[in-house]
């Protein structure tokens, strides 16, 4: 076996088996070193999700034809110069979801089974972002990045992050742009050699944790060695997290110009809500820009915590514009922050088609996978997802469609009625559609190898 087949192996055994959730991830060897330099000279390939929280206005939302050529609903509508840079689906859901109220932001990227409603532990799986952060990560300061509306990782069925580790960890997010520029490019506080000496006591107490741990495991019962046991796949986690920060102190970071220093670092109310979003949309344009970071999760809201837009007249949470009861003028409320939010999503896709790097729109380079789970929020329900595939193309991507799972159970000339929304969001027409194979499609070209994710069935052959 060759040098650089050795080290391609030994990549791709530590990327399985973290992926696996397993004890037994390879370290960094010395051996893989030279792919990171050879990586630095290649493309990168990156991902972006973007949540919205409790469903959307489905009327207003879903294009009324579908193919290539469809017209743009009053809700994307903001979109419309970005129209051949994405794909629009109708019909999609996470078989797991259906019926699980309460846990749409907790699956949207892993898929997985939670009971929501009864007594059984809360248990999640690793997310889509975190098997993409398992290839990608190796060649970044930080292998992910997440951010949300509110800092942490909330509660479970009320989470405040996307992301979930191999053993479905939440990873906390953080939400105040000043803290995340500060993270990402700000100086370590008493210079290196003071960082590497809080490291390095760090992990001599990671490693006492550890050894008296697996001492006290011996004498404890099967349920209490479960627990045991998750607790010491968090503290593996922190020390993989503590080894890596260590090997990037040497590493000096981007430095960013004046003007740009200023705009992250000054307060943005959340009460200007669209000027809060747009900071949050440019500082993930930041990160993928100096390669901070390939792999990136954003929760616009969570189902709890979703903004009123005072700036357009709406002083509603998300939450209760979402309870409507069919009432047509809280719809139309929802409508328009609807609309509000494509807008500021607009504003993010423009400045990734405007930032260039190697003859090509950063957009071209990047997937961001945008949407909910849950698409008629007055009752929860979760099939019929609002959701779209943006970016991509200089990975493989075809965008400019409408792909609704829909129509062929519909007659053929369909147009939203409430009735008729509220009847597809409660049960999937289409069992294929799954959400899962928009996201294996995504890890693929991510060059995650596998061949599944979840229950998906394969790659969406539309888009590639």
């Amino acid at each position: 076996m060759s040098n650089i087949q050795s080290q391609r192996w030994l990549l791709s055994r530590r990327h399985f088996l973290r992926g696996l959730g397993t004890v037994m991830a390879l370290p960094l060897l010395d051996a893989m070193s030279p792919l990171r330099a050879a990586a630095a000279l290649a493309k990168p390939r990156r991902s972006v999700f973007v949540y919205i929280p409790n469903g959307v206005n489905g009327m207003e939302w879903q294009p009324k034809t579908a193919g290539k050529g469809y017209e743009l609903s009053n809700s994307l509508r903001p979109l419309e110069k970005h129209h051949e840079d994405f794909t629009v689906f109708s019909g999609l859901h996470h078989p797991n979801g259906i019926g699980a109220a309460h846990v749409c932001a907790d699956t949207w990227l892993t898929g997985a089974k939670i009971d929501s409603g009864g007594g059984r532990k809360y248990e999640n799986t690793i997310s889509c972002d975190q098997l993409m952060a398992g290839v990608t990560g190796l060649y970044t300061r930080f292998p992910s990045l997440e951010l949300s509306i509110g800092a942490g990782t909330g509660s479970p069925l009320n989470t405040s992050t996307l992301a979930f580790s191999g053993d479905g960890v939440p990873l906390p997010a953080e939400d105040n742009p000043r803290n995340i520029f500060k993270r990402l490019f700000g100086e370590e506080p008493g210079g290196i050699a003071v960082q590497r000496a809080r490291l390095l006591k760090r992990r001599s107490v990671l490693d006492a944790v550890w050894d008296q741990a697996k001492s006290l495991r011996l004498a404890l019962g099967t349920d209490d060695r479960t627990k045991l046991d998750e607790y010491l796949h968090a503290v593996r986690d922190v020390e993989q997290r503590t080894e890596r920060l260590d090997s990037w102190l040497d590493v000096p970071k981007p430095v960013i110009d004046k003007k740009s220093a200023e705009h992250f670092t000054k307060d943005v109310p959340r009460a200007k809500a669209g000027e809060y979003w747009r900071t949050m949309f440019d500082i993930i344009v930041l990160a993928l820009r100096t390669d901070m970071t390939r792999v990136v999760t954003y929760m616009n809201g969570s189902e709890g915590n979703g903004l009123a837009i005072p700036e357009i007249g709406i002083t509603q949470s998300r939450h209760n514009l979402s309870h409507h009861n069919g009432d047509p003028l809280i719809l139309e409320r929802l409508a328009k922050s609807d609309a509000f939010i494509m807008e500021q999503f607009a504003h993010f896709l423009s400045e990734l088609r405007n930032t260039q790097e190697g003859g090509e729109p950063m957009l071209d380079r990047t997937m961001i996978l945008f949407g909910s789970g849950m698409s008629y929020g007055h009752s929860h329900c979760n099939a019929n997802l609002p959701i779209l595939l943006a970016g991509g193309r200089g990975l493989g991507l075809k965008h400019g469609q409408h792909l609704d799972y829909n129509r062929p159970f519909m007659k053929e000339d369909y147009t939203l009625s409430y009735d008729e929304w509220r009847g597809l969001s409660g049960k999937p027409k289409d069992e294929k559609a799954r959400l899962s194979n928009v996201m294996l499609t995504m890890l693929q070209k991510m060059e995650v190898h596998t061949e599944r994710f979840v229950d998906s069935l394969g790659p969406v052959s539309e888009l590639i």
